[in-house]
């Protein structure tokens, strides 16, 4: 197992890997004090498979080698369930990887299922078996156990193997562009990054008056900004529960702000309680034209909660039909919307709409029945009602 630990040796490793015309990457991290991942561990390999571990704690060692692999255009970045390993690099090199290439979004288009993880294509592919019993490993010790090590370059071994045979796949079948906008947006800053003000809308808030609601954005956006500037997750500095009852209550001072349930007495102590207030105090002052609206739901019809099963078995048909994973053909609030009359949205685009969305606006004119015989849905067209 080859740990590299040292400046040279990366260089070495970069230089040689950005000759190659893809590379397939991994890593370990943990962030359960912190909001920003700690990088633990880096796992890299070529297209043979050969496996390298990559020390980033390592005193003296120096990553700008690896930060220039991973944005050269000329190399594809492969990995499995991308999203995390995204948000890593963007904090590190303040840019993306790219061009990249997510196999657990390739593999839902490959008839793999709905969210197929690396074991399974790793079994299914090439014929592997992965252990994951050090999956919840201390990451941030040292020195590493060898079966740390093992299991962390397990997850490159197969990865090249994994991405080709998807590649192949999706050539085969002329669905490399059903994938696109999903690859798309593993490649925008905007999905990694939350603003301040945009934070609000991640608290489930139900029923509450437009003031309120300001009150909450306020009060996200200071704990966003306070988590960040400390590197604290979120609910360390105000838990979300907190965040409504102080929009609730809307404290003035600081010792009707301490007696709020579940809010830390020592967090609201100096700068941060007094953000706090000043928080409090703009959303109860801000013009109601100019406060938050909670996204509005399209208006269902009377018997939408019932067409919404019958697009989901629709949905379901379809897409085993289509060996696709049915969640990246449409989402619940698009078949939500469809019962409601809605015409226009992400499952009636494209090729989704000739995979799914066209049956769904039959089915929802009448034009489209379901049926079981022997155990089995089947979908055939309505006939036309005689005068």
């Amino acid at each position: 197992m080859t740990v590299i630990t040292d400046s040279v040796s990366l260089v070495s490793l970069c230089d040689k890997l950005s000759k190659e015309p893809f590379i397939c990457i991994d890593t370990e991290f943990i962030r359960e004090k912190t909001y920003w991942p700690k990088l633990c561990l880096i796992q890299i390999s070529g297209p043979e498979g050969e496996p390298f571990a990559i020390d980033p704690l390592h005193k003296g060692i120096d990553l700008s080698p690896l930060f220039s692999l991973l944005i050269n255009s000329k190399v594809v970045k492969v990995l499995h369930a991308a999203r995390q390993d995204m948000e890593i690099f963007l904090h590190l090199i303040g840019q993306l990887p790219n061009p990249i290439f997510d196999t657990q979004i390739a593999a839902m288009v490959c008839g793999f299922g709905e969210s197929a993880s690396y074991e399974h294509l790793a079994r299914k592919i090439s014929n592997a078996r992965i252990d994951k019993s050090s999956r919840f490993s201390d990451w941030a010790g040292r020195p590493l156990e060898k079966r740390q090590l093992k299991y962390a370059l397990s997850d490159v071994i197969h990865l090249p193997q994994i991405y080709l045979t998807l590649k192949k796949r999706l050539t085969e079948t002329g669905r490399e562009s059903w994938i696109s906008d999903e690859m798309a947006a593993l490649g925008k800053q905007d999905t990694y990054i939350t603003e301040p003000h945009a934070a609000w809308k991640k608290i489930k808030t139900r029923g509450v008056n437009p003031h309120i609601i300001a009150i909450v954005r306020e009060l996200a956006a200071v704990r966003e900004e306070w988590a960040k500037l400390y590197d604290v997750p979120r609910q360390h500095v105000i838990r979300d529960q907190s965040i409504l009852a102080i929009s609730a209550s809307q404290p003035t001072t600081m010792e009707q702000l301490i007696r709020v349930r579940g809010l830390k007495g020592t967090l609201t102590k100096g700068k941060l309680g007094s953000s706090i207030l000043k928080a409090i105090e703009r959303g109860k002052n801000l013009e109601l034209e100019k406060c938050p609206e909670l996204p509005k739901k399209p208006e269902n019809h009377p018997t939408a909660p019932a067409v919404v099963d019958l697009l989901k078995i629709l949905l379901k048909v379809r897409s085993d039909e289509n060996s696709i994973a049915a969640r990246l053909v449409a989402k619940n609030s698009d078949l939500v919307e469809i019962a409601a009359g809605v015409e226009e949205n992400a499952a009636l685009i494209g090729w989704r709409r000739k995979v799914f969305g066209e049956d769904a606006l039959k089915l929802i004119r009448g034009q489209l029945s379901l049926r079981i015989n022997n155990g089995e849905v089947h979908i055939q067209a309505s006939a036309e009602k005689k005068n």
